[in-house]
């Protein structure tokens, strides 16, 4: 079941995310973008929620969750240990300070941004966790191990991000989208700790959130070098916290 599942998901993920972003290419030529057409926004937030809408597609085909109340509440869990949140914390910590050291601070918004972009990122953005922390990770975990399982998501997670790094084949991007993807290795490496750690889909969306509200608010230059050091070292601290987890869990 878990095989298939997976293929349903990243099939279902994919098909709306081509379909809707297709859609705006095609207005696109003929000069709409949103820009002069607000309504294109409902086929670029189409787009954005495709993990999380192939989630309860196939949850619910796969009889795992009765209704859409009882995913709801599955993904928004919040009542997790406070070490818990704390760790979703110091993983953010890690995720941007070598970027501010190495890579420097290209704009800095009032704190208070933070807080106003909280809602945005997490609809356009952490809600994406529904998908890949909810389905696809902890499959892909069960098939491959921590290490493998990370590197496998980030890959799909990537490539899910092409159409909004290349629209319309720009090739000037690439380089760009290249360190968008080591950035997204690192990040999957910490969500699968968090996931493996505290088996919390919301902790997960949580993080995912958290890191996008600080980028905003704090938008550091991107680097070869600053983006493979956060990356490494995320990678290196959750893998850290897993083997810690794993060698506690079998004391017990």
């Amino acid at each position: 079941m878990g095989k298939y599942k997976v293929v349903q998901f990243i099939a279902w993920t994919f098909a709306i995310a081509t379909v809707t972003w297709g859609i705006c290419a095609v207005f696109g030529i003929f000069g709409f973008s949103v820009d002069n057409a607000l309504w294109l926004y409902v086929f670029v937030a189409l787009c954005a929620f495709s993990p999380t809408i192939a989630s309860y597609v196939v949850l619910k085909k796969n009889n795992e969750v009765k209704d859409f109340k009882e995913w709801v509440g599955k993904i928004f869990a919040i009542k997790n240990p406070l070490r818990f949140y704390l760790f979703v914390i110091i993983l953010c910590v890690i995720e941007k300070v070598p970027k501010i050291i190495v890579s420097g601070l290209e704009e800095v918004q009032p704190l208070y941004m933070f807080f106003a972009v909280l809602p945005l990122v997490l609809i356009f953005g952490g809600i994406e966790e529904a998908g890949w922390s909810y389905v696809l990770r902890p499959e892909m975990e069960k098939k491959f191990g921590i290490i493998l399982s990370s590197l496998v998501v980030a890959v799909i997670w990537a490539a899910w991000h092409i159409p909004v790094f290349l629209p319309q084949g720009r090739l000037e991007s690439i380089p760009w989208f290249m360190l968008f993807t080591i950035d997204i290795i690192g990040l999957s490496f910490a969500l699968g700790a968090i996931l493996k750690i505290t088996k919390s889909v919301f902790l997960c969306v949580l993080f995912h959130t958290l890191i996008n509200a600080v980028s905003m608010t704090f938008n550091t230059y991107d680097t070869l070098l600053g983006n493979a050091l956060a990356a490494c070292l995320l990678a290196a601290v959750s893998l850290l916290a897993v083997f810690v987890f794993n060698k506690r869990k079998q004391m017990t």
